[in-house]
């Protein structure tokens, strides 16, 4: 027998634990230390939770100031009880950490630009982008403004106090399993990081922009066309604020420079830029009806913000009751305080004011070290940021980033753009870009959450929401005096008309936004005579009526779907709410299904053809989830649309976008001969019927291999999602089965749509709903990770338990967390 040498097995031992503590790569993939990651003790067998897991448990910390309780309810919603408002911002910041912290985690490195420190060089691009649009620098100007203020700063101390209290208590195996596949640590929370999640919010929310598209397609189709094609308003429009009743002058007038025809409006330098950019169909609906419409005579408060569909879930759901403020609602796990609830006296809500206050300049610089750049005359120095990135496995990569009067130059000759698939842009013109985006400017969101938290009547909402700087919010208000109001409110730029639209020369002072719009003059309304108020992210007012440029991208629909049935409601009950909230008629298509009808003569179809139009003619306006026809009309219009459009856009290879939905819609409506429908390339001239005809025998096409893999019905079609923010398939939630999509109040598209729903009854004791595409817990092993998402897709509600101290022994109470002052 041969002895095998004791250094033989000594070298496979060696050998088996490197194998089992090193990182793998597979493509572009990295596989975690597999032994680190199996390990029984320390592994992702840990994140496995028990249905019947004990939450009971005391938190002993020198920081509290008392002794404090939660409560946590049969949905894991925490009811916090705490004598005073540190101590109660001390224990949200630690439960968010506590059932949410790699999500927080995560994305303010998403936000900071930090993703290479955890994937690697393959998301170079991505952190370039976010730091070259200064997010950085836009939170480290906010988090000056919020440690200015006081009470901020003593909110945000609390709240980092209480996160970094929960991670210091954090065993390795207790780690949330992204940590562990990603093979990295959480780091110390601090209220840098809450400003920086913040900024990324207003990136989501104000920094949708297509100023280089837009430019591209000036030159090719001149000024006059490019307003035929990207109309600021619309025929069908329903504003916010009704029609008729916004008449002002302005405070301060704005002057368009001299050279605005031969430098900004005639023909410039075609740019290839593209880059990634925040989900165009980030909106929501919100609403406030009257007493005088509800059966209880009471208001009633709706919001329903439309977000992306991800798990963990942006929202957690908490109450928080203090001396002098008892506030219920939907929080941001990352920032403190309650941000879309309501509380003993009063309810708001929020959707997107969609106004552009992101820009563009060209820079001309005296030479390629970017030292100086010419600016109203003379050679003006340049200030840089020097960004360090770090990048897992490799040498970290400075980025050398100029500023200028304006803001960071963000695309130049090093750098071109992030793609959505995170590679870098195309080709380059050459040329240097500086952005000048409102949400650089200091700012203090948080003080207008709490504010609102603290609210007791209308002057407390109005002083709260004056503070809202960016992103702007269309923000509807209801009391129980039985006030009403909305604000389109942020501060926005007062420009004169197209400014910002198109890439501004930078070489003078004349471009500079001139100020701000005054707070006075932002859009308004109090108690209307028609009982109700309501925003779906449409334009605030009449731009024929209103004195400044309302620049941005507005859809009409949802608005006008809201406005219409309220208009129609009377002794309204929170179940007739409910149902409006979940509404899924498409407007847009009962505008557009009679010219289908009217120009599509059905003789010229083949029998399969024909038998798909009967489908889409027969169909009831319904996006409803087992609905075919929905989705033959969808196909049908976006291939109609391709076709009127395609030989226009195709007459350049740089990025352009289509024009909007309701730009089509309307033109054929008012003139079938619309002078776009003719196809340039073809010898013969094309009528509206011809079109829609192509482009209905074209769709056909698409419809017939749904059909035959079963997928025809509206919701299979879709096919909506709710994506793990990582895009981790198994932790995701696929094949939803709800209805809506984006034209419907029910605005749930593939992987978008409503991400908090609330209803809030002002009667003397509040009785409120909700629901969200999510669970409290951000733990995928948990029972509570997305158990929310069914009763969500199937449009029912939870009601919203407010909870008193007295109720301690209610049946609802499932377990109890004690917060105790360290002696």
């Amino acid at each position: 027998m041969r002895i095998v040498p004791f250094s033989v097995y000594f070298a496979i031992t060696v050998a088996l634990i490197v194998m089992l503590n090193k990182e793998w790569k597979t493509g572009e993939s990295t596989l975690p230390p597999v032994g680190k990651f199996m390990s029984p003790q320390q592994g992702f067998w840990q994140n496995a939770e028990p249905v019947d897991k004990d939450f009971n448990m005391r938190v002993i910390s020198g920081y509290l100031k008392d002794k404090a309780e939660v409560y946590f309810d049969d949905r894991m919603v925490p009811h916090v009880f705490a004598g005073n408002e540190s101590d109660a911002y001390f224990i949200q910041g630690y439960l968010h950490a506590k059932f949410r912290l790699w999500q927080m985690d995560f994305e303010t490195y998403a936000a900071a630009g930090r993703i290479s420190e955890l994937i690697g060089e393959r998301a170079i691009n991505f952190d370039r982008e976010r730091r070259r649009l200064g997010m950085g620098y836009a939170a480290e100007k906010a988090v000056e403004e919020v440690e200015k203020d006081s009470i901020t700063k003593a909110q945000c101390d609390a709240y980092t106090a209480g996160v970094n209290a929960y991670i210091s208590s954090l065993k390795e195996s207790e780690l949330p399993v992204e940590y562990k596949l990603l093979d990295y640590k959480p780091e110390k929370w601090s209220n840098l990081k809450t400003a920086l999640f913040l900024k990324y919010m207003s990136y989501e929310l104000a920094g949708y922009e297509t100023d280089f598209e837009n430019s591209n397609a000036k030159n090719i189709f001149g000024l006059k066309d490019f307003d035929i094609l990207f109309p600021l308003s619309q025929d069908s429009l329903d504003p916010i604020i009704p029609r008729d009743t916004v008449q002002i002058k302005p405070e301060l007038p704005v002057k368009v420079p001299s050279t605005a025809d031969s430098l900004y409006f005639s023909n410039n330098a075609p740019s290839d830029i593209l880059h990634d950019k925040p989900n165009e169909e980030n909106g929501s609906n919100n609403w406030a009806v009257s007493g005088k419409k509800t059966k209880s005579g009471k208001p009633i408060l709706c919001n329903d913000p439309h977000l992306g569909l991800n798990l963990p879930s942006l929202w957690f759901e908490m109450q928080i009751s203090v001396p002098g403020m008892n506030v219920y609602g939907a929080t941001f796990p990352a920032a403190p305080g309650v941000v879309i609830g309501f509380n003993d006296s009063c309810a708001w809500g929020v959707t997107n004011a969609e106004r552009d206050v992101r820009d563009y300049y060209k820079i001309k610089f005296k030479d390629e070290s970017r030292k100086e750049y010419w600016f109203n005359g003379e050679w003006k120095q340049t200030d840089f940021r020097y960004e360090h990135i770090k990048i897992k496995g490799r040498p970290e990569q400075i980025d050398t980033i100029a500023y200028t009067v304006f803001g960071p130059v963000m695309y130049d000759k090093s750098y071109r753009g992030n793609r959505r698939d995170g590679k870098e842009g195309g080709r380059t013109d050459g040329g240097y870009y500086a952005v000048r985006w409102k949400a650089h400017d200091p700012s203090n969101e948080l003080m207008v959450f709490n504010r609102l938290d603290h609210a007791n009547n209308y002057h407390d909402y109005l002083a709260a929401i004056k503070r809202m700087h960016t992103p702007g919010q269309n923000f509807a208000f209801a009391c129980k005096n039985g006030d009403i109001a909305m604000w389109c409110q942020g501060e926005f730029p007062a420009k004169w008309q197209h400014q910002g639209q198109f890439i501004m020369p930078g070489t003078d002072s004349s471009y500079l936004w001139q100020g701000n719009i005054p707070q006075g003059q932002n859009p308004h309304i109090m108690n209307p005579e028609r009982g109700f108020v309501s925003s779906a992210n449409q334009l605030p007012v009449d731009p024929r009526t209103y004195p400044y440029y309302l620049g941005g991208s507005y859809p009409p629909y949802r608005g006008i779907i809201i406005n219409r049935l309220l208009s129609q409601m009377n002794n309204i009950e929170p179940e007739e709410m409910m149902k409006l909230q979940t509404e899924n008629y498409n407007v847009f298509a009962e505008m557009a299904m009679p010219l289908f009808l009217k120009y599509i003569n059905e003789d010229s179809l083949d029998e399969s053809q024909k038998r798909y139009f009967e489908m889409m003619k027969t169909w009831g306006l319904r996006d409803d989830y087992h609905e075919k026809g929905a989705t033959v009309f969808s196909l049908a219009w976006d291939f109609f649309e391709k076709e009127v459009w395609f030989d226009d856009i195709s007459k350049t290879q740089l990025p352009m976008n289509y024009p909007h939905e309701s730009t089509l819609l309307e033109a054929i409506l008012r003139d079938s001969a619309f002078k776009f429908i003719d196809d340039v390339r073809t010898p013969q001239k094309e009528t509206l019927a011809d079109e829609m005809l192509k482009g209905f025998r074209l769709a056909t096409d698409s419809v017939k291999r749904l059909d035959s893999a079963g997928r025809l019905e509206w919701g299979k079609a879709k096919d909506t999602r709710v994506t793990h923010l990582a895009r981790l398939v198994p932790f995701s939630r696929l094949h939803v089965q709800i209805g809506g999509g984006k034209h419907c109040i029910n605005a749930a598209s593939e992987d978008h749509g409503p991400s908090w729903r609330m209803i809030v009854s002002l009667t003397d004791t509040t009785q409120a709903y909700g629901v969200y595409p999510g669970g409290q817990s951000g733990n995928p092993g948990s029972p509570y990770y997305d158990n929310f998402i069914d009763q969500w897709a199937e449009g029912k509600y939870y009601p919203l338990w407010v909870m008193k101290k007295s109720d301690e022994g209610d049946a609802k109470v499932k377990f109890k967390m004690g917060f105790i002052k360290q002696p």
